[in-house]
């Protein structure tokens, strides 16, 4: 038995998926003519409350490119430790639009409010503050969901300081799936959003960066400068909208799946912080890690490396409980 934990990206695509990707209606979406694309951005941007919404070819580039549009060179953008934006960008901050990160301490992937005030520049002597960031759910964190009373605090400050506010919601549907929430109930609260389909809802491709009309305008053009034009990507837009159709539902049953790993592998003594475990990871502090994770491979179980002594196990939907319980026993003994 193969047991894939590694992330929620390593699911594929299901039979039903597919003929939804075959039947899709395409046309040239560079020349804005792919009608499935079109309906995809529609559609999200209607779910998240924007004006407009603009598909993208993965999560990161749907961050750099807002990021790019929201700010000027030379600016700081305010992020949590271990965002995301930074941590797995590739300093596409810093290269692509000339910016560099302001670092707020996140316990738990949470910020306070008043941490990201204090972290605001205005000086002629500093880089100025040029946007604001959060992640929900927070990656680094263990796939932690930021309470909302957080991000309208952060919403107060950005609108009192005028500086944009960005959520990168790549996991926002299993934040969403945890606290019951309607997406614009989260996404009201921000200028821009950042969506992913590829990881807990299975699209093969693809994530959507959301705002205002003139703000996805801008977008349009920094996709353009990363290669992001895409042709009859239909294909792919169909799977994302399929997802978004019939996938959200099955978040909450890889949630309990993570909960009850976690549960029993600490049962075990492994080293896990269950307050963590909000979603559909479960992060383990493991003293010789390498080896341990090449023991379980050999048994057919798969886990992240995220850092030195530092695993990742994800669930997804195509994770069965069989397959939950097949791990734990490889994990206990191999």
């Amino acid at each position: 038995m193969i047991v894939d934990l590694r992330s929620d990206t390593v699911t594929i695509p299901t039979p039903l998926m597919r003929q939804a990707m075959l039947q899709a209606p395409v046309g040239d979406d560079v020349y804005g003519e792919d009608s499935t694309v079109n309906a995809l951005q529609e559609h999200v941007a209607a779910m998240l409350g924007f004006e407009a919404a603009l598909f993208t070819t993965s999560g990161v580039q749907a961050n750099q490119i807002a990021i790019a549009a929201h700010t000027q060179r030379g600016q700081e953008v305010i992020c949590t430790e271990g965002a995301h934006i930074y941590e797995y960008e590739l300093g596409m901050m810093a290269a692509f639009a000339g910016v560099v990160p302001r670092f707020v301490s996140a316990p738990k992937g949470v910020p306070d409010p008043a941490d990201i005030r204090r972290a605001i520049r205005r000086s002629v002597h500093q880089s100025p503050t040029g946007l604001i960031a959060l992640e929900n759910t927070h990656n680094r964190a263990g796939g932690t969901v930021q309470p909302l009373e957080v991000i309208k605090n952060t919403r107060a400050i950005s609108l009192e300081e005028g500086i944009p506010l960005h959520l990168d919601g790549a996991r926002i549907w299993n934040a969403l799936a945890t606290q019951n929430l309607e997406p614009r109930e989260v996404t009201q609260h921000f200028d821009s959003a950042a969506v992913c389909l590829s990881k807990g809802l299975g699209a093969p491709v693809g994530s959507l960066v959301a705002g205002s009309k003139a703000f996805i305008k801008e977008c349009h053009r920094y996709r353009k400068m990363l290669g992001g034009g895409m042709r009859q990507a239909g294909i792919l837009a169909a799977a994302g909208m399929y997802a978004l159709e019939n996938n959200r539902v099955l978040l909450e049953k890889t949630h309990a799946q993570a909960k009850h790993l976690a549960e029993k592998l600490a049962e075990q003594g492994f080293e896990i912080d269950l307050e963590r475990v909000q979603t559909n990871m479960v992060y383990i502090n493991l003293p010789d890690a390498p080896a341990k994770l090449e023991a379980w491979a050999n048994k057919g179980v798969r886990a992240g490396m995220m850092a030195e002594n530092l695993v990742r196990l994800v669930t997804h939907f195509q994770i069965t409980d069989e397959m939950i319980e097949y791990a734990l026993e490889v994990i206990k003994t191999a």
